[in-house]
């Protein structure tokens, strides 16, 4: 029986997803993007998990983006709707919003494991990520105008708040693609590193971050997200309200009695 084109696991505090359509470079087809959505809208709801790793099968490519032959022609109305995949796709909100993280309500970390080529969805979904690992041979892209399209699952959103407006307009406007090295100096992803230590890395945090305190997680996460755009004051405000919610918990008081009695700490996550 062959695997499924959209794989998760769960193992402890850490979800991992991957892409598993190497053949076509993890192109996403519409149940890649239904099962997508499946997958984040369960790591959302699982108390248990605590961060999340998404990454690509095989060696070429994390994600190409959404499939030319399947995908885009649906979306645009080229083709109609054929099996229950398609439908759920055009008329399941959530399937477009979870599968993109974009209105979609996720206050726990995601970590990209980039081990190649991160194109079109693939980069856009990348975008909604908070800590990204890269192979050293990936290269990072939005090359829909190229095609006639736009970047429409956040990019236009995201990604001039997170490089700078002329480094995000040329990845936006040429539809060139940027090395791996570039990303890095661009503040796109955090750590370059050989293709073979790019899970291990993304792990090695995946686990740093599940041994945290959750309830702060959550709180730095949703914080930063809410204070995007908004005044100082406002700003302001929320970390205060984030600040009331985490120090009045049984974690915040179980970190500092670990640090005193010499133990790691046993977070429950109230």
């Amino acid at each position: 029986m062959s695997l499924p084109p959209i794989l998760y696991e769960t193992s402890g505090h850490i979800a991992t997803i991957t892409f598993n359509r190497p053949s076509a470079r993890n192109a996403l087809t519409p149940e890649m993007l239904c099962l997508l959505a499946d997958a984040f809208a369960d790591f959302a709801s699982t108390k248990k998990l605590r961060v999340a790793i998404i990454t690509g099968a095989g060696e070429k490519a994390f994600c190409s983006g959404g499939d030319l032959v399947q995908t885009l022609p649906l979306m645009t109305g080229e083709r109609a709707p054929s099996d229950n995949w398609d439908r759920r796709l055009l008329n399941e909100p959530l399937v477009a919003t979870a599968s993109s993280l974009r209105e979609f309500p996720l206050n726990k970390p995601v970590i990209a494991a980039v081990n190649g080529a991160c194109l079109a969805a693939g980069m856009e979904l990348l975008l909604a990520t908070d800590i990204r690992i890269a192979a050293s041979h990936a290269v990072f892209g939005l090359p829909e105008v190229t095609r006639g399209l736009l970047p429409f699952a956040g990019s236009m959103a995201r990604l001039p708040r997170q490089i700078s407006h002329c480094q995000a307009m040329a990845l936006m406007l040429v539809g060139e693609a940027v090395s791996a090295d570039e990303a890095c100096r661009m503040g796109l992803v955090n750590r370059v590193v050989p293709a073979e230590q790019v899970m291990d890395e993304a792990l090695t945090l995946a686990h740093k971050i599940a041994a945290n305190g959750p309830l702060a997680v959550e709180a730095v996460k949703r914080t930063v997200l809410a204070s995007s755009g908004v005044s100082l004051d406002t700003a302001f405000k929320l970390e205060d309200a984030a600040k009331r919610e985490v120090f009045a918990s049984a974690d915040a008081r179980e970190g500092p009695r670990a640090f005193a009695e010499r133990r790691p700490p046993a977070y429950e996550g109230r």
